[in-house]
């Protein structure tokens, strides 16, 4: 099953994505993750994204692009993958739908995250993440049992340097302007559905099982 996760920044993405690879039993793929791991690796790819981020640039499509099909090609990928954060323009979108075809696979499904702005503000503020496992809490909707304190691996929580109100602001218009007319590209081809993002985690969790598997209208 080959899935992608669009939403704005703060619209729970990370959190389902993870019942999604829990549930199906396929990697959960990043563009971070894949930088990181390709500049670990050290291959070509990766040295060419180091020498970017070291500098703190962006990312050409091109590097970014095959840094996906390399990992795309990765066995864990052979059942399928739930892409997140890529693609980011009409321009990647058609460089993977030309990689997926090279490799006799298809996107499957395109689920959109729909959540109003306030509530991602008041979201993206509140956000804590842990800086040993990057495990994610939210002062408010999802707090850690002890405050400052993962959960999970006992790490300490703290609020990211972009999560001001102002940034986040930023943030968004950015996604708007840039990401939002992947929507139309992918409602085109047929492949998009969208969720509502503000019901609580089970009942976003409930929504997009039922399209995974093919249960809803």
């Amino acid at each position: 099953m080959n899935i992608l996760f669009m939403g704005p920044p703060g619209a729970g993405k990370g959190t389902q994505a993870e019942k999604v690879v829990a549930a199906f039993g396929i990697p959960h793929i990043s563009t971070g993750d894949a930088f990181r791991q390709a500049m670990q690796e050290g291959t070509p790819l990766g040295r060419k994204a180091k020498e970017y981020v070291d500098q703190g640039l962006l990312v050409p499509d091109d590097v970014t692009n095959g840094i996906v099909r390399e990992r795309l090609r990765q066995d864990d990928c052979r059942n399928g993958f739930l892409l997140d954060g890529y693609p980011r323009t009409i321009a990647q979108a058609e460089a993977l739908d030309e990689m997926l075809g090279e490799m006799g696979k298809r996107l499957e499904h395109v689920i959109n995250l729909k959540v109003d702005r306030g509530l991602l503000l008041a979201r993206l503020t509140g956000r804590r993440i842990c800086k040993k496992c990057g495990a994610t809490y939210h002062m408010v909707f999802n707090p850690p049992k002890r405050e400052g304190v993962c959960d999970k691996c006992g790490g300490e929580l703290f609020q990211r340097s972009d999560d001001t109100e102002e940034k986040v602001g930023t943030r968004l218009d950015e996604y708007v302007n840039k990401t939002a007319p992947l929507l139309d590209y992918y409602r085109e081809k047929g492949l998009l559905r969208e969720v509502d993002g503000e019901q609580d985690i089970d009942r976003v969790t409930a929504a997009i099982a039922a399209i995974l598997r093919g249960q809803s209208e």
